[in-house]
């Protein structure tokens, strides 16, 4: 039997971070090339956004540069990832025995939160994306909800790959280059990777009153939702690794979370 296929969430950062590649895009591409590949990935990113959960059957999606006032270079790139309609059924499928809604469109290309992270990963664009809109108002617990009906996607060797952000505050950013990281944005990160090591899901659901900078870190919520899709993917008391790249502009930290079987060789983010 193979093991279960793990789960991620990263932070996909500014639409630009593919230009100027980091240490975010070199742990995006250490992930793409060490982890069990799959046969197919779902995304769940922080921009797409629809009244209820909507999954994406397009056989061929666009690339979609959902974003302004960037080079030229970035709106030249393309990921001509096929689609996956088997996919997208399945997860309708799965969504509707956990007695969630679930629409669907034939039209919705990636977007940048879901293409950017993965050019990195799995630059051939050769695996079969699909992506399932998040309800920004919902809440935390709606989208813990969702993931943990898809759970059963990680034994049918589907990547989740939740893509959003542990830090979205715009006043936090600031636009020189090596800016020194907001404090604000160090504490909530913190925060944010010691409840998760702890598996405290009360807390975790509960963050924009149970840390001291979980508001501030977020004035609007639809870049950590995606977070809590991956968390319900993960069974309770599976403990992610965190993994903490760097921050960019100052305010974004750029972590990512992987729930990982521990057979038969987990990443390992010291190689």
């Amino acid at each position: 039997m193979s093991p279960r296929h793990p789960v991620l969430f990263v932070s996909h950062g500014a639409p630009d971070v593919l230009l100027k590649p980091g240490a975010s895009v070199a742990l995006w591409q250490r992930l793409g090339a060490e982890l069990p590949r799959p046969r197919a990935i779902l995304v769940i990113s922080a921009h797409w956004a629809a009244r209820e959960p909507t999954v994406s059957t397009a056989a061929t999606p666009d690339t979609i540069h959902d974003f302004g006032g960037f080079p030229d270079a970035l709106y030249a790139m393309e990921y001509p990832a096929p689609g996956a309609p088997a996919l997208a059924a399945r997860v309708r499928e799965l969504l509707v025995a956990a007695a969630l809604p679930c629409a669907e469109t034939p039209d919705r290309g990636l977007d940048h939160g879901a293409w950017i992270p993965l050019k990195a990963m799995y630059p051939q664009a050769d695996i079969p994306v699909v992506q399932l809109a998040l309800q920004p108002f919902a809440g935390t617990d709606w989208h813990r909800r969702i993931g943990a009906a898809l759970r059963p996607l990680r034994d049918e060797g589907v990547l989740i790959l939740a893509s959003g952000a542990v830090t979205h505050n715009f006043g936090w950013l600031t636009w020189g280059e090596n800016s020194k990281p907001v404090e604000a944005a160090r504490a909530f990160a913190a925060w944010l990777g010691e409840a998760l090591a702890r598996d405290d899901r009360p807390a975790l659901l509960d963050y924009r009153r149970q840390s001291a900078h979980g508001a501030a870190a977020h004035p609007s919520e639809e870049h950590l939702l995606p977070l809590f899709s991956a968390l319900g993917a993960a069974s309770p008391g599976e403990i992610p690794l965190r993994l903490e790249p760097e921050y960019t502009y100052g305010g974004l930290a750029m972590d990512a979370y992987l729930w990982q079987d521990a057979s038969p060789a987990p990443f390992n983010p010291e190689h």
